[in-house]
């Protein structure tokens, strides 16, 4: 009984816990690279944030990019394909 306990707890903390604390950390480092990121890069914009982006379209446009949720998804889609980056870089992950 006790071996058996010994390899559950074993491959528990080796798959899952070691797993979430990798992509916690992940999740992390998004959340303070991605707004260090849009900041170095805002002088070659020209805007602080991708709100004032979206301020620059003219209405006609506006409406598709309402239409289509662009000011909620593009900055998902963005943060999405950052963290995919990350993720596949790490061999313990894939």
């Amino acid at each position: 009984m006790g071996a058996l306990l010994y390899v559950v707890l074993g491959w528990f903390i080796r798959e899952v816990v070691l797993k979430f604390v990798i992509l916690a950390a992940i999740f992390a480092v998004l959340v303070i690279v991605v707004p260090m990121a849009a900041n170095q890069l805002a002088p070659f914009i020209g805007t602080t944030s991708l709100s004032g982006l979206f301020n620059a379209v003219p209405d006609s446009m506006y409406f598709f990019f309402y239409f289509f949720k662009l000011d909620v998804g593009l900055p998902l889609v963005i943060s999405a394909l950052v963290g995919r980056f990350l993720i596949r870089r790490l061999p313990v992950i894939g």
